[in-house]
């Protein structure tokens, strides 16, 4: 009889395991999430392919001006300035105190004047205005932070699938990085879709996704392994339908105040770490989804069973033989 009709399982002598009132039959539909997630990959990748990505100062150089004024500073009036003065795509945020400025140009202007212009102009705000430095980024320091930044994401990527291999099963590591990679992919093709900025703050946030994901995929599979323990009688298949429907309260609870945070930081932050939530809330939506119908989805379609996830059998006759 199916354990999703019952609302506690007893083993034989094993405490009794108390369920939630309704549990939800996630595996019955993991080829429905399977075919969602291939939908949205192969669209994400269609979109870099075609169209791209649209790269930051970080990553195409550009022009740095450090500055301070003898007061606060009125971010969203010097980005007016310079817009009025055909001076676009300038990333202006402040650096320390409300008085130092930075503004990051982009490439494309004349790196010979556009850091005098730009001076002259914001003289008109405040007259003491004391420029401390202004300094071009070449394309080749972009090309590199480029490098470093997948070179980061891989090894990530790797150390994760080596740590999990080890602390559950490899079935277990592939449905997590797939989890994983399958979150990346997605945001990237949003990113790609709608030709956000990318620039460092982007790389902090994958790894913050990527980090968050597993997190979530790891109670998970916590849970499975607890209860595959405890619950002896009962098929694989049930088991993570349990797990899933005892951790979905904690799940949704840590997704929802989490996005709350995200939408402020995106709605009230700014534009110097706009790309940063916006992959952050894409991220988090998506890694929540992939935890349930990827990751543990995946490791039972890949032959996940009882055996895999107890303890290794010692024999009677090894430990007779312990001094």
């Amino acid at each position: 009889m199916s354990l999703l009709k019952k609302q506690t399982v007893t083993a034989e002598n094993e405490p009794q395991i108390k369920l939630p009132y309704r549990l939800i039959p996630f595996m019955n539909g993991r080829k429905w999430g399977y075919l969602f997630s291939v939908l949205v990959i192969s669209l994400s990748l269609f979109c870099v392919i075609t169209k791209g990505f649209n790269w930051g100062l970080d990553f195409t150089g550009g022009t740095v001006l450090d500055m301070s004024f003898s007061q606060a500073a009125n971010v969203g009036e010097i980005r007016s300035t310079l817009e009025k003065n055909n001076i676009d795509g300038a990333l202006v945020q402040n650096s320390g105190s409300v008085r130092d400025v930075i503004i990051r140009l982009p490439a494309t202007l004349d790196s010979a004047s556009v850091g005098t212009d730009v001076k002259q102009l914001l003289q008109n705000l405040d007259k003491n205005l004391v420029v401390h430095s202004i300094e071009y980024v070449g394309p080749n320091v972009g090309e590199e932070l480029t490098q470093s930044a997948i070179y980061a994401t891989l090894a990530t990527l790797l150390m994760l699938l080596v740590y999990i291999g080890m602390r559950f099963e490899w079935r277990l590591a592939l449905g997590a990085i797939a989890s994983l990679a399958h979150d990346v992919i997605v945001t990237l093709g949003f990113f790609s879709l709608l030709q956000i900025e990318m620039d460092l703050t982007f790389v902090a946030a994958i790894l913050t996704v990527v980090g968050y994901s597993l997190n979530d995929s790891i109670v998970v599979f916590d849970r499975v392994r607890e209860n595959i323990r405890k619950i002896r009688r009962t098929e694989t298949f049930d088991i993570i339908n349990i797990s899933l429907s005892q951790t979905l309260s904690r799940t949704l609870m840590t997704s929802a105040t989490t996005l709350v945070v995200v939408l402020s930081l995106l709605i009230f932050g700014g534009p110097s770490i706009h790309s940063f939530s916006v992959a952050l809330l894409i991220g988090i939506g998506f890694g929540t989804y992939s935890s349930i119908f990827v990751a543990i989805a995946l490791a039972y379609d890949l032959g996940l069973k009882r055996e895999h996830m107890l303890p290794p059998k010692v024999d009677k006759d090894d430990l007779d033989e312990i001094p």
